[in-house]
């Protein structure tokens, strides 16, 4: 970014204080720093590095060496970035309507909304898929383009508004960096990486609608269809629970395919946990008892990865 100026052409807008100002504070540049972080929901993309990288040490098959790690990682962290500054550039006005999201850039005008930001958003994607393409493989850079794909036009443009799938489908942008990672070593996808990309797939809607039942408030004044919009809270529960039984079923079946008992252990814990939690909220579908439910999801996912890859480096 360059520095702030008194126009804002460069799509930020000036701070009291700051125009003319050749030694910024560090504050200025802290600030700056945050709300691109907010931007490119990095947290998220963190999230989606670390399962490309469990997608890549459980496949077997010669590993990547350690420009190719980094690569990966660059790659997916850079066009989930730009899926999800799309994200909030398409829908500034649905963020300004609910306090989780009303101190996004975009909503606060800390960035302004313009075809610069539109082209600064293409290029974070080429960015991230170019250098997938160059460095490692083309069915590598094909998931992680469809990740980003999926996330910023099939559920933030196409199902968002329209239909209760939206997460669902769009959700599938998770799994993609999971085969990802996986495609760095062996292109020609083995089971378990293909059931650990099922895993993401169906651990979005659990741990996502646990968030909307928290939220309804703020989705049913925005009129976004989520899940607990349409049916309620109690039903979507319900839909919840059942959910997250298949999400467990599905991620004891690596066991099956050679993972060994430290994976099976891990997956069991985790899926419990989570399905407790999920029972807890079918009798009370408060936000409080919501909130917990989309923690455990988080603490299963966590478990779930962490089993897997002390699997292979232990036992592998």
């Amino acid at each position: 970014m360059t520095p702030l100026n008194a126009s804002g052409a460069n799509g930020i807008a000036p701070r009291d204080g700051e125009i003319g100002s050749r030694g910024k504070p560090r504050a200025v540049y802290g600030e700056l720093f945050g709300q691109i972080t907010n931007l490119l929901k990095l947290r998220i993309g963190v999230v989606m590095v670390l399962t490309a990288l469990v997608g890549m040490v459980v496949t077997p098959g010669q590993q990547p060496n350690a420009f190719e790690t980094l690569v990966l990682a660059f790659a997916i962290l850079i066009s989930a970035g730009s899926a999800g500054a799309f994200n909030q550039y398409f829908e500034v006005e649905l963020d300004r309507k609910v306090p989780r999201t009303c101190n996004r850039p975009f909503v606060t005008g800390y960035f302004r909304k313009g075809p610069l930001w539109l082209g600064i958003i293409l290029m974070l994607l080429v960015a991230g898929v170019g250098s997938a393409l160059l460095v490692l493989n083309v069915p590598a850079a094909v998931y992680i383009f469809l990740g980003a794909f999926f996330y910023a036009i099939v559920y933030t443009v196409w199902l968002k508004r329209r239909s209760w799938t939206n997460i669902v489908i769009g959700g599938a942008s998770g799994s993609f960096a999971v085969l990802a990672g996986a495609a760095v070593v062996d292109p020609q996808l083995g089971p378990v990486p293909i059931m650990l990309a099922l895993v993401l797939f169906f651990w979005t809607p659990s741990h996502f609608w646990s968030l909307a039942i928290a939220k309804n408030r703020d989705y049913t004044k925005t009129g976004v269809p989520m899940l607990p919009v349409v049916i309620g809270n109690q039903r979507c529960a319900e839909v919840v629970l059942i959910n997250t039984l298949t999400l467990v079923a599905i991620s004891i079946l690596p066991f099956f395919y050679g993972m060994s008992w430290i994976y099976l252990l891990a997956a069991a814990a985790g899926g419990g946990f989570f399905i407790y939690h999920n029972y807890l909220m079918v009798r009370d579908p408060s936000p409080r008892v919501a909130m917990k439910s989309f923690f455990a999801s988080l603490a299963q996912l966590v478990l779930l990865l962490v089993g897997a890859v002390l699997d292979v480096w232990l036992l592998g």
